[in-house]
């Protein structure tokens, strides 16, 4: 039986989004796990997988750390001999690609979305180089949206033909089941994830305000997740005021799907947005940005509304439309994106398009 490495950045992320494609993936091979364990770590020995603990500095760019982080891989390739690599993630894709390359092992790596890196122009030109040397042999590498992986070509960091694209991790339709829309006499606004202002938060509280300024208590703002330091004064001025409630992070996310009468994620970049898809999945319309990785997962004016990215007034005039809508309207927007999830992105077969591209990319 073969083995594959898996190595990312989030133990917590894998468990949540690719749990599937390892479950199928131990059919027929031995599944080890790299990562640091902030989490789900025992989860996946239960489930008889071996898993190592690797710390990565998920944000920092430091190139004594990172070259500790590469040297770290270098070891573990040593000491596992695995047949294939699976990457997750920026620093994994690029120093476990690195690893992999010197090391002759076939890997293949998940491009989950550009971040900042490709946002800044010096830190850009850096991190294309290091990813055309990372890349140069991966066997395939898996994009979340076509844009992302037209910009990868564009830099000339793949050939063409060594990109795979899929709609993102999917959506497992059995854990995201239709749930009856609420009947709620005040609109729920949900935003679910990390407040920090990539997401667009700085856009969405501004919005929301002025909602609230004009319909005062027929909505409010949920907000479900950590927030960063810079937004806990906001955060907390904003509940004093009646505008928003935050329930924190939660890690069973369906109840408050359930309970929103629309979700809005008006990020800056994604790759693909698992919230969305879940909402959708659970037949509630969406709010969000119309950029890549998002606008995927929306059929404008049918399932959801797209707002123009990084502008508090697009964003509030569709908060304004979804609010104006009568409850029905509502309701058979929700309808549509349940119908577009399992019609597009059902996590079955996003599961066997990945392993079909595994076995079948070229060497």
């Amino acid at each position: 039986m073969s083995k594959i490495l898996i190595i990312t950045n989030h133990s917590y992320m894998l468990y949540r989004f690719r749990l599937e494609l390892i479950q199928a993936l131990m059919k027929d091979h031995e599944v080890v796990l790299s990562m640091p364990f902030v989490g789900h770590e025992d989860d996946f020995r239960t489930l008889g997988l071996r898993c190592i603990n690797t710390d990565v500095d998920r944000r920092g760019l430091n190139p004594k750390t990172d070259f500790h982080l590469f040297q770290a891989y270098r070891r573990l390739l040593r000491d596992e001999r695995p047949d294939l690599v699976i990457t997750y993630s920026i620093k994994p894709n690029i120093y476990g690609g690195l690893a992999c390359r010197m090391a002759g092992i076939p890997y293949c790596a998940n491009v989950q979305g550009l971040g900042t890196a490709f946002e800044r122009r010096g830190l850009a030109q850096f991190v294309t180089v290091l990813y055309r040397l990372a890349l140069a042999k991966a066997r395939t590498v898996f994009f979340e949206n076509r844009a992302n992986a037209d910009e990868f070509l564009k830099r000339h960091i793949l050939p063409p033909g060594r990109e795979t694209v899929l709609p993102g991790a999917g959506v497992n339709l059995d854990k995201y089941p239709y749930l009856p829309y609420p009947q709620n006499d005040v609109i729920h606004f949900l935003y679910l994830g990390r407040i920090m202002q990539e997401k667009g938060m700085d856009e969405l509280f501004a919005a929301t305000e002025r909602l609230h300024e004009e319909l005062g208590s027929r909505v409010i703002l949920d907000l479900v997740g950590f927030f960063e330091d810079a937004y806990k004064s906001r955060v907390e001025q904003l509940q004093k005021s009646g505008i928003a409630v935050f329930h924190g992070f939660q890690s069973d996310p369906l109840p408050f799907y359930a309970a929103a009468d629309c979700v809005v994620l008006p990020s800056y970049h994604e790759g693909m947005s698992n919230v969305l898809l879940e909402a959708a999945a659970v037949g509630r319309p969406v709010i969000t940005s119309d950029i890549p990785g998002c606008r995927e997962a929306v059929d404008d004016g049918a399932s959801g509304y797209l707002c123009q990215p990084r502008d508090a007034d697009s964003l509030y005039a569709q908060m304004r439309r979804m609010a104006d809508l009568p409850l029905d309207a509502r309701q058979a927007m929700g309808r549509a994106g349940r119908e577009k999830i399992v019609r597009e992105f059902d996590k079955k077969r996003v599961v066997q398009e990945t392993i079909r591209a595994i076995h079948t990319a070229p060497v």
